[in-house]
């Protein structure tokens, strides 16, 4: 795993040399190749050096990590073309990866907590350095204190559990049997921020929002992931209590994902929508967690998973309308279909994966959930019924209303796309669909 981590730490000389913007993303094509093709022990933890190993879990999420940072360099090509500080941005992608990269293979339970903190910062430089509205300082500071006022009790938890076990390895953690509700308060609750469950939720549409394309692609692909790994780590813990106060999270996680869904229809930004259907679906993902069942821990990481990949290509897509439109508004991006024929159909397979048809990840990870959930209690069946109904409306909503109807006539000059831009849709779009190939591994290790 160190030989990962000196690759990374080595590339950073190439960010400032002349003319090495697509060279980095290269290199990073070729360490995921190499990634890829580890050996993985698929019941233990392994590829063990120092502190740093990984197990299955650990093991899709850093793939996920590298995947969507080759493709913010790929979507960025404007800051390349108008040479916007792009050195400093290949610098802060690769320290961004190179964090997330440790914080999902470290071992050790505090040095995760320092990680899994210090991503916070590249992703705010991000926001704040190339965000294009000046509500991005406030954006950042939601996303800052939001995150932060929640760590403080994390690490004093952990720091309890510590003088318990004498260990902080991850794998030591079976043994510990947590019994104080304040230690799991305070355990759970920075993860449950990060994902963001419902009452929580207000720093990511506002982040999204503000964020350029490449920090709307690493918010929505890696961010909200960082919490769903975190709990499904934290959650060993807490076994019997969890079997007592998960109802609490499942009630507020369904009927909040029911509420955003409909706050969705009210959105007239096509990434604020974006970002609030994504809390719907994360909605879906701690409820599935809570269950502690098998089919809940798996469908919550197949749909985390499916929704990086998706999330992702869909804010790419709102992306390529702003830079023809200069707008995010639903009134101006309207009868899209009349420029850019080719877009509509990316339009179209986005939305159907969203709104999690098969055979996209989203629909298996949204299928294992709601097996879960129903055995979990049948009273579930309504929100799932409403959430599921809701998230196909809204995905059809955007897609009828931006690519269908009479054109803006403001629009009197537009060029169709780019082979690069339809690239970038693909390389989306095609993992998302093809993964479930590969689902034995998933359900033998869980």
């Amino acid at each position: 795993m160190m030989k990962f981590l000196f690759f990374l730490i080595f590339m950073i000389p190439f960010c400032f040399k002349k003319n090495m913007f697509w060279m980095v993303q290269m290199m990073l094509l070729l360490f995921m190749i190499i990634f890829m093709n580890l050996t993985i022990n698929i019941e233990n933890y392994s590829n063990l050096s120092y502190m740093l190993g990984i197990d299955m879990l650990s093991f899709g999420l850093i793939l996920l990590s590298i995947w969507i940072c080759v493709l913010m360099i790929m979507s960025s090509e404007s800051l390349n073309n108008n040479s916007y500080y792009k050195e400093f941005f290949l610098l802060n992608i690769l320290f961004l990866l190179l964090l997330l990269y440790l914080t999902f293979s470290v071992m050790n339970m505090f040095m995760f907590y320092l990680f899994f903190e210090a991503s916070l910062i590249p992703t705010l430089i991000l926001i704040l350095g190339w965000g294009y509205q000046p509500e991005r300082i406030q954006a950042g500071l939601y996303l800052l204190f939001y995150t932060l006022f929640v760590s403080l009790p994390l690490l004093m938890g952990l720091f309890y559990i510590y003088e318990d076990l004498n260990s902080m390895i991850l794998y030591m953690y079976k043994f510990f049997n947590g019994y104080s509700f304040i230690l799991y308060l305070s355990m759970l609750l920075a993860f449950l921020v990060k994902m963001p469950m419902y009452f929580v939720h207000l720093w990511l549409p506002k982040a999204h929002v503000e964020a350029p394309i490449s920090g709307s692609m690493i918010l929505a692909g890696i961010m909200l992931k960082l919490g769903g790994y975190g709990l499904m780590r934290v959650l060993i813990l807490f076994q019997k209590m969890s079997m007592n106060l998960s109802v609490l999270w499942i009630t507020i996680s369904l009927v909040g994902g029911f509420y955003v869904s409909l706050k969705c229809f009210c959105q007239v930004d096509m990434k604020s929508m974006i970002a609030y259907s994504s809390v719907a679906h994360m909605g879906l993902v701690i409820s599935g967690m809570m269950t502690l069942n098998y089919w809940g821990m798996m469908g919550s990481y197949v749909l985390m998973i499916g929704h990086g990949l998706c999330s992702s290509g869909m804010f790419c897509l709102s992306n390529i309308n702003y830079e023809r439109v200069m707008s995010r508004s639903l009134f101006l991006n309207k009868g899209m279909m009349n420029f850019m024929p080719s877009l509509s159909l990316w339009w179209f397979l986005f939305m159907i994966c969203n709104m999690a048809a098969p055979p996209s990840m989203n629909f298996f990870g949204e299928l294992e959930l709601i097996n879960s959930l129903l055995s979990y209690s049948w009273v579930t069946m309504l929100t799932l019924m409403l959430i599921s109904f809701f998230s196909a409306g809204y995905s059809l909503y955007l897609y009828s209303y931006s690519q269908h109807g009479d054109y803006n006539m403001s629009l009197y000059s537009f060029y169709s796309g780019l082979s690069r831009e339809y690239l970038l849709l693909f390389l989306h779009w095609f993992p998302l669909n093809l993964l479930i190939m590969k689902f034995d591994y998933v359900m033998i290790w869980f």
